[in-house]
């Protein structure tokens, strides 16, 4: 966006473009505009907003990268469904970002994740625990699994537990923390022969601890489970149900 210039009291004013993404914003906050709604004509728009058409044009553009909205060839411009994953789609790439993965993002995600598991064994449903599950039978059965089948099975797992807490923007932050530092789990258990038995064994005990609506004991459980993404060595053994995670 276009730097912004300061006014004769030397405070910055904002540009036109900011004036945009202000004005809509506004509009979707006080209920002027929603969901899978069509945003004025641009000539409307423009004066309603009291910019030209070329401020409002990369004002426009701005707000389809972030998924707020988007332009129909042939049929103007429109509210997204403003679904979480797709708004927090940002979150995903600065996560990327951090290879390796920082201590912070574990952070981050440990408190994400953990909640998760709890929140699921309060509101999981059948539905949502047969994903689950689903997940966890694809490297469960006997006989090697290839490398690429476990590292898609390991982030569907944390990903379909986040949507079985019932709660979308916390699943699409989990989704949006645990992919690359899922991947980082699963590279470096390709060359450990007890990884991938680990994994199974820990997430079938998260499940089974989401099955019995046990929130405390799902949180440890998974608690337990994630240090192995910082160090697939860490935790081996130990009980969770112990202490403290």
């Amino acid at each position: 966006m276009p730097s912004e210039q300061p006014d004769g009291r030397g405070v910055p004013s904002p540009s036109q473009v900011d004036v945009v993404v202000g004005g809509i914003k506004g509009m979707l906050l006080d209920g002027t505009l929603g969901p899978g709604q069509r945003l004025p004509v641009e000539a409307d728009l423009a004066r309603a907003l009291g910019v030209s058409r070329g401020p409002l044009r990369e004002g426009v553009r701005a707000l389809s990268h972030l998924g707020v909205l988007e332009t129909r060839q042939g049929a103007g411009t429109y509210v997204t469904a403003l679904d979480p994953a797709l708004l927090l789609a940002p979150v995903s790439f600065l996560a990327e970002l951090q290879q390796p993965a920082s201590p912070a993002l574990h952070e981050v995600r440990r408190l994400l994740e953990t909640e998760a598991a709890a929140l699921a064994a309060r509101h999981a449903g059948p539905q949502a625990l047969a994903a689950v599950q689903e997940a966890l039978d694809a490297v469960a059965g006997p006989g090697a699994v290839d490398p690429q089948v476990f590292v898609e099975a390991d982030v569907r797992f944390h990903r379909a537990l986040a949507q079985a807490s019932g709660n979308p923007v916390l699943a699409a932050l989990v989704q949006a923390f645990a992919g690359p530092a899922v991947r980082a789990r699963s590279r470096a258990a390709v060359g450990d022969e007890g990884a991938l038995a680990r994994t199974v064994q820990e997430h079938r005990a998260v499940l089974e601890a989401v099955r019995a609506g046990d929130p405390d004991r799902a949180r440890r459980r998974m608690g337990a489970h994630l240090p192995a993404v910082e160090d697939p060595l860490a935790g081996a053994g130990e009980d969770p149900d112990a202490g403290p995670s």
